[in-house]
């Protein structure tokens, strides 16, 4: 683990690097939310170059780094990014395809994972976020997600199906910390919201987490490794009880 996330860190400051002496934009793989982590660790070390993350779509886990700006270049250049609509080719026939089942027909290409975003399902179709580089290949090879004949398609502008779904929910919390919101939104004990802290598995805006009694900001996007991930949209009202009502916007 160790000395994957020292390869990780290099592979960033060498395109951190490459951008400034270049005077080009460079571009990592789609990073994990582990990933992001080691990458905003570097902020301090790379503050010489900027740099964004975008995944396609808004609220993506699985984003890239752009090294570089309008503002330090002089010129702008999209992140290479496309996504390929996947649609079985008779749906009454289709399957109950899951993430897993689009993710398998991918790697049975024998393409790497870190050149695939995240994988989006509506309604029984699949929209894959995948590096430009790759995107071609991938529409022309894919025919087939488990025994479901699919037919594939390249937009480089990404669909509107695409787009975050969420569902607001209000919860009832005996105090407004990320534990507790955690434990309510995924109907769990305290206790088995504090594991998950100690386990890494709670991102903050991308950055881990680890502070379970901490206080969440308005607008912060809170991912919960294996449950999912929501917007925390601040406090309603505290109740005649002392407990709080907090409103939660969840991705679907």
């Amino acid at each position: 683990m160790k000395e994957e996330t020292e390869l990780i860190k290099q592979k960033l400051k060498d395109l951190a690097r490459r951008c400034y002496q270049k005077n080009t934009y460079m571009f990592s793989d789609f990073l994990t939310l582990n990933q992001q982590a080691v990458f905003h660790s570097l902020k301090k070390e790379i503050s010489y170059v900027d740099f964004s993350l975008w995944g396609g779509v808004p609220g993506c886990e699985r984003q890239m780094v752009r090294f570089g700006s309008l503002e330090q270049l002089g010129f702008l250049e999209d992140f290479p990014i496309s996504c390929i609509t996947v649609k079985p080719l008779q749906r009454k026939f289709s399957e109950d395809l899951t993430h897993r089942d689009f993710l398998g027909a991918l790697m049975n290409l024998g393409i790497d994972r870190c050149v695939i975003g995240d994988i989006i399902l509506r309604e029984g179709v699949g929209y894959m976020i995948c590096q430009d580089k790759i995107a071609d290949y991938i529409a022309d090879s894919l025919d087939r997600v488990r025994h479901t004949s699919v037919t594939c398609s390249v937009e480089k502008e990404m669909p509107s199906q695409a787009e975050p779904q969420l569902k607001e929910e209000i919860l009832v919390v005996s105090a407004p910390r990320c534990d507790s919101i955690v434990a309510k939104a995924y109907q769990m004990s305290r206790n088995q919201s504090l594991l998950l802290f100690q386990s890494r598995k709670i991102f903050v805006n991308g950055q881990q987490y680890e502070n379970n009694s901490g206080m969440l900001n308005v607008k912060d996007v809170v991912s919960v490794r294996g449950h999912g991930k929501f917007i925390y949209s601040g406090i309603l009202q505290e109740t005649k009880k002392g407990r709080f009502r907090v409103k939660i916007e969840k991705y679907v």
